[in-house]
């Protein structure tokens, strides 16, 4: 890939050589490191990638009453071979199931077998020894797997948890922002079409920001189409273009609203109280941002990977012994079948929430602050019945802008 710069991230060149594709379909990228892959077929989204979008919940009364029923065990197992996530483990666990098929089949050929009327035969191939390992290896080493399924997991959770506490200081600070910018607005002077005006301008300029974190933390192909028509729709056409244009949409969309703040008839005091919300939407975009550049060490990520296969691929040999009181061992197929299950299930959720973004629900989060912004700024001073007292004199520094005994506004 070529050096540039794509949403305001510098891509170094690579220099390292490509790899040929693999036999699952993937092939190696030289994106961003050795371990990068890509899709040797892009049309051919895995499974796993697809079903993503169903994951963005967002939990009501209802959905709470469903999650906590006395029925969910009950469903939860009827649904498991619906499930998303043993979908995509299906290259895993078939190859450890083949290697416990294979290892009853060469037994019985090495070993000798049953037939269904129990009746013994012997080995076809006596001179080969049996395939078994002993347990010991096995157990010594499970202590340490766990060890690192638990780390993995708990570091992508953390990952997902800090990715969503940024979305709800979004969500917090885009109506506490506009909020002030009403309360604080002076009107003196100002015609009521004029004050609307300004207000819309501010919360549609802090809308404007959230969606385009949304779009600049979400694949291109999912998102940007959308994104420019919503852009198009609900802001002014150059206002719109120029965050479409720019490198980094969304300190383009911060800028415009500094702008909009900027621009409201209020003490410059009462300005930087507002702007402050400004400056944690940066922190915010900053933390996403590197969550999104920055993955769990990719060492730790492929050396779990490995062990975890490899243990999987010779735990059927360890259980060839303990097997054996079943018919032919055959019961190593189904005891193989569900460790693998489980233990590549558990990687596989680290490695989805490993990158939260595509599972949280941020085109709902952007949708609500554009409805409760346009809504905040749609109330104004005195609506709900209760009469405004003036300012009083020692207040109205803060209201005229320059300290004058004469009142301005209300509060």
């Amino acid at each position: 890939m070529a050096a540039g710069v794509v949403q305001g991230f510098t891509v170094p060149p690579q220099t390292h050589a490509q790899v040929p594709a693999a036999a699952t379909g993937l092939k190696m990228s030289d994106s961003t490191g050795f371990d990068s892959f890509e899709l040797s077929n892009p049309k051919n989204i895995p499974y796993g990638e697809r079903s993503r979008v169903y994951r963005r919940t967002v939990y009501t009364h209802d959905d709470w009453k469903k999650h906590r029923s006395q029925d969910r065990f009950a469903y939860y197992l009827s649904a498991i071979f619906r499930s998303g996530v043993y979908k995509n483990m299906f290259r895993e666990v078939g190859a450890t199931v083949t290697v416990a098929a294979f290892i009853v089949v060469y037994d019985c050929l090495t070993g000798g077998f049953s037939d269904f009327q129990g009746i013994l035969h012997d080995p076809i191939l006596p001179m080969l020894p049996i395939a078994k390992l002993p347990v010991l290896p096995f157990t010594l080493a499970a202590p340490s797997l766990g060890l690192l399924l638990v780390f993995r997991t708990n570091s992508s959770y953390r990952r997902w948890d800090e990715a969503r506490k940024n979305w709800g200081m979004n969500i917090n600070h885009t109506r506490d922002l506009v909020r002030l910018a009403n309360v604080y607005y002076d009107s003196t002077g100002v015609t009521p079409e004029q004050r609307q005006a300004d207000l819309d301008n501010v919360a549609l300029c802090t809308w404007a920001f959230v969606r385009a974190m949304k779009r600049h933390l979400s694949p291109e192909e999912e998102d940007e189409e959308a994104f420019q028509e919503e852009m198009l729709t609900k802001l002014p056409q150059q206002q719109a273009e120029m965050i479409i244009d720019a490198a980094h949409r969304p300190n383009r969309a911060l800028q415009d609203l500094s702008y909009a703040i900027e621009s409201l008839p209020m003490h410059y005091i009462r300005k930087n109280e507002v702007q402050a919300a400004v400056t944690i939407f940066e922190d915010n975009l900053g933390s996403s941002e590197r969550l999104l550049t920055s993955p769990v060490p990719v060492f730790y990520s492929r050396h779990l990977a490995r062990f975890l296969a490899i243990w999987l691929l010779l735990l059927p040999f360890a259980l060839v012994e303990p097997m054996k009181y079943t018919w032919n061992s055959v019961g190593l197929i189904p005891a193989t079948a569900i460790l693998s299950v489980f233990l590549f299930g558990i990687e596989e959720l680290s490695t989805q929430l490993e990158e939260p973004f595509t599972i949280l629900p941020m085109q709902v989060f952007c949708d609500k602050i554009y409805n409760w912004c346009m809504e905040i700024v749609s109330w104004s001073p005195g609506d709900n019945g209760r009469p405004l007292r003036p300012v009083r004199t020692e207040h109205a520094y803060f209201t005229d802008g320059s300290g004058q005994d004469q009142p301005r506004g209300y509060y």
